[in-house]
């Protein structure tokens, strides 16, 4: 008789990776291949004591924490060897711009980042603005979501646990188009 032995690996997966940030999606709360030093680790379903789309600032990101082990989740962690960065003139926070069937919830903040929980209901609508920081988006839900930058429409279709980065000094108006779209806001603070 033979046996099959099958190991499996976890391992984070990286999705984002700039100058100035660096993530990773894991759907087993899995830490390996991250990277050592300080992130914000994001939630993406409930599990034992932790709710999804909640948000921590962790010291080592690479380390697993002592406390309940959530799934699935996403790390964000910003890197210091980004140059420091002003925001635009015109650049806002998460949350200042013009919207209409929005909601901010703060989380967190910190020396590094600012962490938002928020919502775009049914038709919701953000006005034009310039972003004021780097901030990325983490989706909770996923959902559809019309965006018009440099003259040009675009629909763009999140699932659950998609990342996007929005630059500072990047220019957009968004329309929810779908179904509510939660996510988790990370907006980086210049170092």
């Amino acid at each position: 008789m033979r046996w099959l032995l099958i190991i499996a690996v976890l391992a984070a997966t990286p999705i984002l990776e700039n100058p100035r940030v660096r993530a990773y999606r894991s759907t087993d709360g899995s830490r390996s291949g991250v990277a050592h030093g300080p992130g914000v680790v994001i939630s993406l379903e409930d599990s034992p004591g932790v709710k999804a789309g909640s948000a921590v600032w962790v010291e080592d990101a690479a380390t697993p924490s002592s406390g309940p082990t959530p799934g699935s989740i996403v790390i964000v962690q910003p890197l210091r060897l980004a140059r420091a960065t002003t925001p635009p003139p015109a650049g806002s926070k998460p949350g200042e711009a013009p919207f209409i069937g929005m909601s901010f919830q703060p989380i967190f903040e910190n020396d590094r980042v600012s962490v938002i929980r928020a919502r775009m209901e049914v038709s919701a609508r953000e006005a034009f603005h310039t972003h004021g920081s780097d901030t990325i988006v983490v989706h909770l839900s996923g959902g559809e979501i019309e965006d018009t930058a440099d003259g040009k429409t675009v629909v763009n279709r999140w699932k659950h646990g998609d990342v996007e980065f929005e630059a500072i000094g990047s220019s957009h108006s968004a329309r929810n188009v779908g179904g509510a779209v939660d996510v988790v806001l990370v907006a980086l603070k210049p170092q």
